[in-house]
């Protein structure tokens, strides 16, 4: 079976799949394609994550890099994806590849493809990667050591916390937020995104607490590092031991955000688009479009209409988000896994940034996180969401694909059915502006089922129903 990319890169089992000569064939075939494209010589920018071994991956894709006459530049330390993008475009290099499997558990490792723009790679794109990757598998990748790669000038190394610090500074009142006496506590979970909340916010009244900040590829205490209920039980104990007012949490490679409340309840990922929505729109005045996948929040929707702007839906995976942001100019872009985007800075998810506009949303408001959440429900009434995860093997992924394939409800948990929508799954558009949807993780053997509905009980009746069609 050839190395084929998901939703955002290529993932592998460590040793299994995901190994040295694996990545060896990815990175020829990246490139191979830049070359093919007439613009190798601007070079590529290597980054990965704080997982089992990704420094040794990301030097062999440097010697890859080398052995091709193609420059690069090699993070000198474990950094956030978005830190790693940002450093791409600021460089104007030709593309960036990441070590990274994101929020995958900890026997896993990944390769993502970044083009010279920093979001993720259409499918397009991601194509004509996959056949150049195939075509390197017939014959030896060509590969130059890393220290005759850095005598020769062909590899270069870079810290890419100043640049990527100083960016996103300018991007909220940092000063402010500083001055604020605002109690954080941030919760990387042993991933790339340790320190980077303390240094932000460091110099003035404002106070970072943080845990799970010793590198641990092991990812102890939860079964992926996913910012989302269930593993966050430390932030919320810390929340609330040290009466903060806000927790952060960001994922392995730090570009999606976890937020705990001031009483140490979890905020679901819809919610907090939402309220950065909210933010965009009433605190900041600014005005544009918004892109959210299929799997988002229909709060959004009620936001865009009290402000007379447009959303764009987009499936799921910022490789469909990221190129509608850029051709629509986008204010603000979101999908359901906790990854954010903004006008201004890099189409991709970013976990640090994000958890910055909330700051300066709380700051500028003068409310707690458990308030603002009160004024967006004033704004748009009550919505409650949750997400089932349901590991499948082959012989039930089929089943669970000819059930809901064939189904055709009137109704859900009670609740009209009004269309259904198949572009990414199956996606039941519900009455009062709810929904339920099932679909196939990109990245994981996973069938995701997926409600937002007035109440927790109905969202749990509609989880329940969709289980049903499915027949898991």
């Amino acid at each position: 079976m050839g190395i084929t990319f998901g939703t955002d890169g290529w993932r592998g089992i460590i040793a299994e799949d995901f190994t040295f000569a694996n990545v060896r064939l990815c990175a020829q075939g990246v490139v191979d394609l830049l070359r093919n494209q007439g613009i190798h010589q601007r070079g590529l920018v290597i980054g990965y994550d704080t997982r089992f071994g990704s420094e040794r991956f990301a030097e062999a894709v440097a010697s890859v890099a080398a052995g091709n006459l193609t420059p690069s530049t090699l993070c000198d330390r474990p950094a956030p994806t978005p830190a790693i993008t940002h450093n791409l475009v600021a460089l104007d290099a030709a593309a960036g590849v990441v070590i990274t499997a994101s929020h995958n558990a900890a026997e896993w490792n990944g390769f993502k493809y970044k083009p010279y723009y920093g979001g993720s790679a259409t499918d397009e794109v991601i194509g004509q990667l996959e056949r150049r990757i195939a075509a390197a598998g017939s014959r030896d990748p060509l590969s130059m050591p890393l220290e005759e790669g850095k005598r020769k000038g062909l590899i270069d190394h870079l810290d890419p916390e100043p640049s990527y610090l100083g960016h996103i500074s300018g991007m909220v009142s940092l000063d402010r937020i500083r001055s604020s006496g605002i109690q954080v506590v941030a919760d990387p979970m042993h991933g790339a995104g340790v320190g980077y909340f303390g240094k932000l916010l460091s110099g003035g009244g404002a106070s970072v607490s943080e845990i799970r900040s010793a590198r641990n590829p092991a990812f102890p205490g939860m079964s992926q590092p996913e910012p989302i209920a269930r593993n966050l039980k430390p932030l919320i104990t810390a929340v609330r031991r040290r009466r903060a007012d806000v927790g952060l949490a960001t994922d392995g490679d730090a570009d999606r955000l976890g937020l705990v409340d001031e009483t140490g309840r979890c905020v679901t990922t819809l919610q907090a688009f939402a309220l950065l929505c909210m933010h965009q729109l009433d605190v900041l005045g600014n005005r544009g479009p918004i892109v959210r996948s299929i799997t988002m929040t229909s709060m959004v929707d009620r936001l865009a209409e009290m402000h007379d702007v447009p959303v764009f839906e987009a499936p799921v995976g910022f490789k469909h988000i990221a190129p509608v942001m850029i051709r629509e100019e986008a204010l603000i872009a979101g999908e359901e896994s906790g990854g954010y985007a903004f006008r201004g800075s890099v189409p991709e998810r970013d976990g640090i940034l994000s958890g910055l506009m909330i700051l300066d949303l709380m700051v500028k408001t003068g409310k707690s996180v458990s308030e603002l959440l009160q004024s967006l429900e004033d704004k748009v009434g009550p919505h409650h969401y949750d997400r089932l995860d349901l590991t499948l093997d082959r012989t039930r992924r089929i089943a669970a694909l000819a059930g809901l394939s064939a189904a055709r409800p009137a109704t859900l948990g009670g609740k009209r059915v009004e269309s259904v929508d198949t572009q990414d799954g199956f996606r039941f558009a519900l009455e009062d502006g709810y929904w339920a949807m099932a679909r196939f993780s990109g990245t994981e053997p996973l069938l995701r089922i997926y409600a937002e509905a007035e109440s927790p009980e109905a969202v749990a009746r509609l989880l329940n129903d969709v289980s049903a069609l499915a027949a898991v």
